[in-house]
């Protein structure tokens, strides 16, 4: 029983801090709610606002009684007094003009007056309380009676006294009327609602000081109980407010059902989050620890930051020692030099040193012996002379070559800080791609720690753009299989993801680590891996080339159109024909089976680029076979075919998309050309494209316009015989088809005018550096056919 008690008692105490005023840290007296749904004392409201500088607002009078005495007021108002008029007179006469009008010429209609602004310290922000100011604000009679028997279970508070005794012989009050809003003791109360009379029937409460009305009514209009709930103002309505145009089309449902929604809401958040008492309590654990590890650990870091600092002190003191001792070697150097230069001055002196020997040297009368002593003393005589016409020091005084300059280190000294982990990077979407690897390419902001290393997480989306959601068991093995896997400890700024599925959505992330540990992640990027294993090849320059007017790379992955002396020597067919030159250039491998995809970019600048399939024994004729390259039956997009009959039966030998001028032509399909024949390329459109910025295309009677992509994917799939082409970038299909494959394919393409075509380099070719070894099979099949 008394286990029971003091768990009560516990639980009662801990609710105290749910009932506490965030203005005045006291239990709540009179609360009335924010519209940012927090409770605040009504007092301590009207302060803040009368220290913001707004006017005292009309507050509700306190209640009274017949016996009411100044022993009986709130003891909220005997503690903080209301000021008096004459200490809100000057602010009244400051911001009167905000809160009327005045009349003015020219003026017919009334501004509303500015908005009060409450500053809510559990928002951290002013939350506006609108024109009415605390008017507006509805009181919380339910937190006023939990408050109610919450002092009654605790005994808070001093015991309240019969209202009606007097005071030498009040008694405590043990009932408390409602409607005369007073406490009363037994005897008190027996005489002022006597048996048989109207206030017999008044609703009896517990004792208090603070009595409230029994329902909400409406601020605005008088005994208009709140019979409705806006959902969409979130506020409670009387039958006059709801019939206002501020609320018309709003969802407004009776105050019931909304009584009983979120009753039922809470319930179960209640009943969820007793259900998971052992979590509760397992993250308290948790917490706990974590409290404990963190002055265990700032024990530590003070520790260490101790010892760094010692370690600083010590290396400046082992610094300096060295530079003194530096300093003072040059000092004793640079002495013992002048030293030197002194007395070999003093030596020159007339009675003194070399002087007094030279002159004792010329009394020498024997010239033998003069010449043999007298040629060093001549020498030295010679150097002193030189010495004294050409003087300077032997050593500089001035030390200016010991001077330190430590603006440097006293700079970063004085930006010395805690290390922090790195910043989000930014991943580089222009250099970012997916093609035969994924490649992921980012960078550190500028304000960033510097990163020892990077980890790189990635991992399968389970919806995939164009296909639905893996639901069902499957759906739940594809999430546990594809989680996040992780690359660690990548070193650069880039890294190169492979071994991946195949048309497939990957979301991919990256963060630095450093001593500090690891930072913040950077945004998710979406990258769509290719519908089918990427084919490697080349520009084949062994045919299909005209020298004259394509040039192709060193490495045989970019070729230029320039159209010269020959569009010049054609000019006399401008008027006949618009194919002026057309050159045609295919790749060094040709496909037999399977499905393959490569993509390319096309300069902006190109006046008409064609890219596509062809069968291989059709694109040989149409090079050694110049004059039919412009026939109607093999055209490119020429929605003619001399033989539409035969085209219906058997699909084209080519299939090309036509680019130029900064635009992509897809032609349209089949059933909506006029004379109902199929086109020379075949192509037909799998599905509407989207233009991402959502212009429309330019429509003409043959087909669509659209902007050109910046790299265009081309999909193969030899066993259907069908071609699909997609804007690489995002792998959106933009056109489908059909192709000749009875016999090898190969990548062709063909140029117009002036233009420039760029193939695909794969990621590993990049990564590596390398040019892998091309394998060649079209030329045997050239030389077979010229035979």
């Amino acid at each position: 029983m008394m286990d029971a008690l003091i768990r009560i008692g516990s639980n009662v105490k801990s609710m105290e801090h749910e009932l506490h005023c965030p203005v005045c840290k006291d239990i709540v007296k009179q609360p009335v709610v924010l519209p940012c749904q927090h409770s605040v004392c009504l007092m301590c409201a009207t302060e803040v606002l009368v220290q913001n500088g707004y006017p005292p607002p009309e507050l509700p009078p306190e209640p009274n009684s017949p016996a009411s005495t100044p022993n009986t007021r709130s003891p909220r108002q005997a503690r903080r007094p209301m000021p008096s008029k004459n200490d809100y007179r000057p602010i009244d006469r400051v911001l009167r003009s905000g809160f009327g009008t005045y009349p003015s010429p020219g003026r017919r209609r009334k501004e509303p007056p500015p908005a009060m602004l409450f500053p809510c310290r559990p928002c951290g922000k002013e939350i506006e309380l609108g024109e009415k100011g605390l008017t507006d604000c509805l009181r919380n009679l339910t937190l006023e009676r939990i408050v109610e028997r919450y002092r009654h279970t605790v005994s808070l508070g001093s015991v309240v006294m019969c209202q009606f005794c007097k005071p030498p012989q009040s008694l405590e009050a043990t009932k408390g009327c409602a409607d005369c809003r007073a406490s009363f003791c037994n005897e008190c109360f027996k005489l002022y609602h006597p048996w048989g009379t109207p206030r017999a029937q008044h609703e009896h409460v517990l004792p208090t000081l603070n009595f409230r009305p029994k329902v909400l009514s409406c601020p605005e209009h008088d005994q208009e109980r709140m019979h409705f709930y806006c959902r969409t103002c979130q506020r409670l309505l009387c039958p006059l407010c709801k019939l206002r145009r501020a609320h018309a089309g709003h969802k407004v449902v009776p105050v019931a059902q909304s009584y009983q929604t979120l009753k039922d809401k809470i319930t179960k958040e209640m009943n969820y989050i007793l259900s998971n008492q052992e979590t509760v309590l397992n993250q308290i654990a948790q917490l706990e620890s974590a409290i404990t590890q963190t002055e265990a650990n700032s024990v530590a870091a003070r520790e260490q930051l101790s010892q760094s600092m010692k370690d600083l002190v010590a290396l400046l003191t082992e610094r300096h020692a060295s530079l003194v001792q530096a300093l003072e070697d040059a000092r004793h150097k640079r002495g013992e030099a002048l030293a030197g230069q002194v007395a070999e001055r003093r030596s020159l002196l007339e009675h003194a040193g070399l002087m007094a020997f030279s002159q004792e040297l010329l009394k020498e009368t024997d010239p033998p012996c003069f010449v043999q002593a007298a040629r060093q003393t001549h020498s030295r005589l010679s150097t002193s002379i030189e010495a004294l016409q050409c003087f300077s020091l032997a050593a500089d005084p001035s030390f200016r070559h010991f001077q330190l300059d430590v603006s440097k280190e006293l700079k970063l000294l004085t930006e010395l800080q805690f290390i922090q982990a790195p910043l989000a990077p930014v991943i580089d979407t222009q250099k970012t791609l997916a093609y035969d690897q994924l490649f992921l390419c980012w960078r550190l902001p500028p304000e960033s720690a510097p990163a020892w290393h990077f980890s790189v997480e990635f991992r399968r989306r389970g919806v995939v753009p164009g296909g639905g959601a893996r639901g069902g068991i499957q759906g739940r093995l594809a999430t546990a299989r594809w989680g996040w896997q992780r690359l660690e400890e990548v070193a650069g700024t880039s890294a190169v993801i492979d071994r991946l599925e195949m048309d497939s959505v990957y979301v991919l992330r990256v963060r630095g680590c450093n001593k500090a540990g690891f930072g913040e992640y950077s945004e998710e990027v979406y990258l769509h891996t290719p519908p089918a294993p990427v084919l490697n090849f080349y520009l084949d320059s062994r045919w299909g080339l005209h020298a004259d007017r394509l040039v192709v790379s060193k490495e045989q992955r970019c070729a230029r159109s320039v159209p010269g002396l020959s569009l010049l020597q054609a000019a006399d067919r401008a008027l006949t024909s618009c194919h002026l030159t057309a050159d045609l250039l295919v790749g060094d491998v040709a496909i037999t089976q399977g499905r393959h995809y490569w993509a390319c970019s096309v300069e902006p600048g190109s006046y008409l680029v064609k890219v596509g399939v062809g069968l291989e024994a059709k694109l040989q004729e149409w090079f050694h076979l110049p004059q039919d390259m412009a026939s109607p039956r093999y055209d490119p997009d020429s929605g003619h075919d001399s033989g539409a009959e035969d085209s219906l039966e058997f699909p084209p030998p080519f299939s090309f998309l036509t680019m130029g001028m900064g635009k992509i032509f897809l032609p349209q399909s089949p059933s909506q050309h006029n004379n109902h024949s199929c086109p020379a390329n075949g192509t037909s459109p799998r599905r509407s494209p989207t233009i991402a910025n959502g212009s429309s295309p330019a429509s003409s009677p043959t087909g669509l316009t659209y902007p050109l992509p910046p790299r265009l994917g081309v999909c193969l799939d030899f066993e259907k015989g069908r071609v699909t082409f997609y804007d690489a970038h995002s792998l959106r299909p933009l056109w489908e088809g059909p192709v000749d494959c009875s016999g090898p394919v190969c990548p062709a393409f063909c140029f117009i005018g002036g233009g420039a075509l760029q193939l695909q380099e794969l990621v590993a070719n990049r990564m590596a550096d390398l040019t892998p070894v091309r394998r060649v099979t079209i030329q045997s099949r050239v030389t077979n056919l010229n035979n």
